[in-house]
């Protein structure tokens, strides 16, 4: 891509490739549950104050929606399945996927565990023309449903990451949209303005008033205009997106703007002085991956995960970059006291962001002990309070591989199936049935983003 003047000029080719999964997390547990195959699935929390995550296209015709509270879903859909999240088979598939799309060309850019942008332009094709990345990508879409033992994806290719990602949405699921060169305009001029990136409900309102409802409408409103309407930088932005001008290019490795570490657990953490070892022990691999990449940190973060899939965040900012232990686990730890953790947490995490390449030099020349200010050790317990959470892994020792269909009042009921085997069967044990387990595989649960 080249400038002329101030305006920049756009790929000639259709040469930007975005793929988004289709009903990732549902479409993962249909996969490994055969009994779930073709049925409505919702995975999210499945307390009263759960939040859908992501629901199956099953569950979709019912007016079911990702960020719907689990309690509408339910009215909408009683006879879904209602899962829980299981982050180890989502990882695993979309590591799966990821390798795939670099095998395709090296400019891959993952914006989530079920979505990318490939840059065709490195890619080994004779030509770009519409016709050759057509096939392409047909042949990809099987590639990619044959190495995930059956997922879907829908895919969008274009002359912009704008473009090809419009495109993705064009035609789900399963489908497959190429916008030739030349006709982004007219594809784009009858939609609503909300399909351009960062018209959010605010802005839609804003736009609306002005009697701006469509593509078409706001690309005759003059930058002054719209500067005046949402501001600069916004006004910049939509004034260039509504003329299909994107020229931002695939990047595959982003500049490392935070450092975290976090681990997930199979039984659920109820001990408020075990969460905060290790919160400490988090800390200690955060400010070591730090100092070994010369580099501190303003902002420091825990993340927590609640029993029922809600996930809460917290952070707090210092006035100079640190890479100190003592420091960083000190305020993870702090950041936990605000939060209710009474209900039991399945993950943990400590990040730090806001990052430097300097730390503020201790202006009395004194010096911190890094072990100053640390808990006291103490042993992470093999066994915590069992906890049956629907759709979970689970193991029995003369039954195999199952899962979790419910529980409660003692007993927990299991469905025993895998995604080789046919749909299996139902049986229930005591709670605290010796001979059943938890299952998850060997991973590495810490996190560098």
């Amino acid at each position: 891509m080249v400038e002329v003047g101030e305006v920049s000029v756009v790929r000639a080719h259709a040469s930007v490739l975005h793929i988004d999964l289709d009903a990732f997390f549902a479409a993962v547990e249909q996969r490994d549950k055969p009994s779930l195959r073709g049925k409505p699935v919702v995975v999210g929390g499945v307390g009263g104050r759960g939040v859908v995550a992501t629901a199956s296209y099953e569950a979709r015709k019912y007016g079911v929606r990702s960020a719907m509270s689990t309690r509408e879903a339910r009215s909408r859909c009683p006879h879904a399945a209602f899962l829980t999240g299981r982050f180890h088979a989502y990882r695993d598939a979309s590591g799966t996927v990821m390798a795939l799309l670099r095998s395709v060309s090296p400019l891959v850019e993952p914006l989530s565990l079920d979505e990318a942008f490939i840059d065709l332009e490195r890619a080994d094709l004779p030509d770009l023309e519409v016709p050759t990345v057509t096939a392409l990508a047909e042949g990809l879409r099987r590639r990619l449903q044959e190495a995930t033992g059956g997922l879907t994806a829908s895919v969008g290719i274009g002359t912009s990451k704008f473009i090809a990602k419009v495109a993705s949405e064009l035609d789900k699921p399963d489908g497959l949209t190429v916008v030739p060169p030349g006709t982004e305009q007219d594809l784009l001029r009858p939609m609503h303005v909300s399909v351009i990136p960062g018209v959010g409900p605010a802005t839609a309102e804003r736009l609306r008033r002005a009697g701006i409802h469509t593509v078409a409408e706001l690309e005759s409103v003059s930058l002054e205009e719209l500067v005046r309407l949402v501001g600069k930088a916004h006004g910049n932005g939509l004034w260039s997106l509504a003329r299909a001008l994107d020229t931002r290019p695939v990047v595959p490795e982003r500049e490392t703007k935070s450092v975290s570490v976090e681990g997930t657990y199979d039984t659920d953490l109820t001990d408020r002085k075990l969460m905060e070892h290790l919160l400490t022990r988090q800390a200690g691999e955060v400010a070591g991956r730090l100092r070994k990449h010369g580099l501190s940190g303003r902002t420091i973060s825990i993340k927590v995960r609640m029993h029922d899939f809600t996930t809460l965040s917290r952070s707090t900012t210092l006035q100079s970059p640190t890479d100190s232990t003592a420091a960083i686990s000190r305020l993870a730890r702090s950041l936990l006291t605000d939060l209710d953790t009474a209900g039991g947490v399945r993950l943990l995490g400590v990040g730090v962001s806001g990052l430097a390449d300097w730390i503020q030099e201790d202006l009395f020349g004194e010096t911190t002990d890094e072990d100053d200010d640390l808990p006291d050790e103490v042993d992470v317990p093999t066994t915590q309070r069992r906890t049956w959470s629907p759709g979970m892994d689970v193991v029995h020792t003369a039954m195999g591989r199952g899962w979790v269909w419910g529980s409660g009042r003692g007993v927990v009921t299991v469905r025993f199936e895998t995604a080789e085997t046919p749909p299996g069967p139902v049986r229930s044990y005591a709670h605290d049935d010796p001979e059943l387990s938890a299952w998850l595989p060997v991973s590495d649960e810490s996190d560098e983003s």
